[in-house]
């Protein structure tokens, strides 16, 4: 399997890693107990970091698809290299950093690393172009 590939598997588990925390804060504001009947009514309650850890996973639902666009769009041009793996990388690294600093509530430097991910994958569309 190509490294874009092995990206996109790697977001896409991205998105699971980013409920555990989310989880833990759930369990935390339920006194102990993770509401499984209701969890959206719990996490509409969720503050500090519990809010956080929502959005944070929420957004890796957002960033994926455009990026997992731009990697099939480049595969099915046939457009390879270092270029598409560069961008690939950068994505994953993106979201990985994205994350730990909406949980840290580092706001510029997630805003910073958000738009780096999405350029990555505007990039990857374009990549045929290039």
């Amino acid at each position: 399997m190509s490294i874009p590939f092995w990206c996109v598997f790697i977001s896409a588990l991205l998105i699971f890693i980013a409920k555990a925390p989310l989880a833990k804060a759930m369990a935390e504001e339920g006194g102990g107990r993770y509401d499984n009947h209701h969890p959206r009514a719990q996490q509409a309650r969720l503050t500090g970091f519990g809010a956080r850890a929502l959005a944070a996973h929420l957004n890796s639902f957002e960033a994926f698809p455009l990026f997992a666009v731009g990697v099939l769009m480049a595969h099915t041009t046939q457009t390879h290299g270092f270029l598409i793996d560069a961008l690939s990388i950068t994505f994953v690294i993106s979201r990985v950093l994205y994350m730990l600093f909406y949980w840290w509530d580092l706001h510029w430097q997630r805003s910073l690393v958000w738009i780096v991910g999405l350029a990555c994958s505007l990039l990857l569309m374009l990549s045929p172009a290039l």
